[in-house]
């Protein structure tokens, strides 16, 4: 993954607990909300998200977290892999997410995926702004929720 403010991203793992704690100290109750729907996450809950899926941390020059990216078959549609994403709130606006969600579409695609989903809020606008900068996409709402698809392989 390729961004000036990113100094590394790599797997993340259980014994990154310390960092995916501070780090989501350091997130907005509403961006927790919108990621997570709750604003505290449990180390049970970060280890049971590093079982079922592939998930990366994004750290700055200092060592310090600046986002999680997570991707997995949860939907367990044939080649529809599902997304999450979250940047620490003061270096949201940056382009770091839609950065993180290119490499974990390119990840997806090389995996044998046709799909990249989203299932967030309607109202996550950011997540929105994102996922169009991947391309075409189809949005299906379902009351406050709302599942975006975006075909992997046409993503300019």
């Amino acid at each position: 993954m390729n961004h000036p403010g990113v100094h590394l991203t790599r797997p993340a793992r259980a014994a990154d607990w310390h960092l995916i704690d501070a780090f989501h100290r350091n997130c907005s109750p509403e961006n927790l909300l919108r990621r997570w729907s709750r604003t505290r996450i449990t180390r049970r809950h970060a280890e049971s998200l590093l079982e079922h899926s592939s998930c990366w941390i994004s750290l700055d020059s200092a060592g310090c977290p600046l986002a999680l990216t997570s991707t997995g078959w949860i939907s367990q549609e044939s080649g529809v892999i599902d997304l999450a994403l979250q940047v620490a709130d003061a270096h949201q606006g940056r382009g770091i997410g839609t950065a993180l969600a290119r490499h974990v579409a390119d990840h997806a695609h090389r995996r044998g995926a046709h799909t990249l989903t989203v299932h967030t809020d309607a109202a996550n606008t950011p997540m929105l702004r994102l996922l169009r900068h991947l391309g075409p996409s189809r949005h299906v709402r379902d009351g406050t929720r709302i599942d975006v698809r975006v075909p992997l392989g046409a993503a300019p």
